[in-house]
């Protein structure tokens, strides 16, 4: 920031806060001030506004020279007035209600103004949003409708009943296993232990005889 206001031209600095505010009033300037003093001027001068917070802070103090017996006092003694608020009571006296201060006050507030952002400028973050949930929904309708054609060839049934049974089987609560298609059900082998359960007259139900290619 520092090397980019050095070389500048023409020179972004001026000699006097009156001569940066009168800069400021002409446009395309910004100038920087001492928040006490901003908040002071921008009180009696509507044209003027603070933008942004601020860029450093430090408070103000009362210097005295070393070990001398009247700092604590005195630092005990501003602590008291601003625990009672009588610093915030002088504060509003002198810079909001004296010599013109709190003129602005009806004015909208500018701070504000300057930094809050309408539905106009994050606009765009909704209709991205919008458009990729809406390319999703369609990509998902695409993928589910292609792998149900799929299914449907190798169940030997229209698109339309395979859609629906994968359908059932997605919002199905119970079970989590995947549904197997008619065709992989079909061509599911059994195991041939070579013993046949024949019913045979005179025989007790259940009696296990072996099977032979010339019984009848």
């Amino acid at each position: 920031m520092w090397n980019f206001m050095e070389s500048t031209q023409p020179s972004v600095f001026v000699n006097t806060t009156k001569e940066g505010i009168e800069r400021v009033k002409r446009g395309m300037y910004a100038f920087l001030l001492e928040s006490t003093m901003n908040e002071y001027i921008t009180q009696r001068d509507c044209d003027l506004m603070q933008v942004g917070g601020l860029l450093d802070s430090k408070g103000y103090g009362i210097g005295t020279p070393t070990d001398s017996p009247y700092r604590d006092l005195v630092s005990n003694a501003i602590l008291k007035l601003q625990e009672d608020g009588v610093l915030q009571i002088l504060y509003n006296k002198w810079w909001k209600q004296k010599y013109g201060g709190g003129k602005c006050d009806n004015v909208d507030d500018k701070k504000d103004s300057a930094n809050e952002l309408g539905l106009a400028n994050v606009g765009g973050v909704f209709v991205v949003l919008l458009a990729g949930l809406g390319l999703s929904v369609i990509v998902a309708i695409l993928e589910f409708v292609w792998k149900a054609r799929q299914n449907a060839d190798q169940d030997k049934q229209s698109v339309c009943a395979e859609m629906a049974e994968e359908f059932k089987f997605a919002i199905r609560c119970g079970g989590t296993s995947k549904r197997l298609n008619k065709k992989k059900r079909s061509r599911t082998p059994l195991n041939d232990t070579g013993v046949h359960l024949v019913p045979l007259t005179g025989l007790p139900r259940g009696t296990a005889v072996p099977f032979k290619d010339n019984m009848i």
